[in-house]
């Protein structure tokens, strides 16, 4: 067995400056909580950089890597490209999760990271192995919170009450036992604590 390299600062931080450049491209905009406009897909990237730090401080630095790069350029293959019925969407799913491998991979290159390191993102990018791979599951996990804290409420006020009951209830299993237990500590509005509380009654 090959040694694991070593961690590298610089290369770390270069990796996320680049990262950060790429999603600062993104036509779409978004507000933090202080008001604040952000690229959509940098505000979000961030959003999971600290969320992971939050839930798991420790967590290995391919997993950082893939908590950043997660939506890396999501704009650039619209849903609108492909049928608008479940098919459709699982198809625009998969190729989105190639891209985001496929773009994070060649910035991880050009930074100097070693080619199991390439790999490895990408398989944490594209959840391989989820439920059976700890990694995998922890950047699941903090996919849930980072949806359910920052994008449900805004996300359901545009969808009808069941279809939003239906993608906690959809989103739930996805996550670990800690996960749940996360998730029913954020600070849930009113409104979003009583969808969530239908979702899983």
């Amino acid at each position: 067995m090959s040694p694991l390299p070593l961690p590298d600062p610089a290369r770390f931080a270069a990796t996320l400056a680049a990262f950060d450049a790429a999603n600062a491209e993104d036509p779409n905009q978004d507000t933090d909580a202080d008001g604040r406009a952000w690229p959509k897909e940098v505000l979000y990237a961030q959003r999971m950089s600290a969320c992971l730090t939050r839930v798991a401080p420790d967590a290995p630095e391919a997993v950082q890597l893939a908590a950043r790069c997660q939506h890396i350029r999501r704009w650039a293959i619209p849903r609108a490209d492909f049928p608008m019925n479940r098919p459709g969407y699982h198809r625009w799913r998969n190729t989105l999760k190639k891209y985001h491998a496929e773009l994070a991979g060649q910035l991880l290159a050009q930074v100097g990271y070693d080619a199991g390191t390439v790999a490895r993102v990408q398989q944490l990018v594209q959840k391989v192995g989820l439920q059976d791979d700890p990694d995998v599951q922890l950047l699941e996990d903090v996919i849930c919170l980072v949806f359910l804290e920052y994008y449900f409420l805004p996300f359901a006020a545009q969808h009808p009450e069941e279809k939003i009951i239906e993608i906690v209830q959809k989103t739930w299993p996805k996550m670990t036992a800690r996960g749940h237990a996360l998730a029913l500590q954020l600070p849930f509005s009113p409104e979003a604590r009583a969808l969530v509380g239908k979702a899983l009654a």
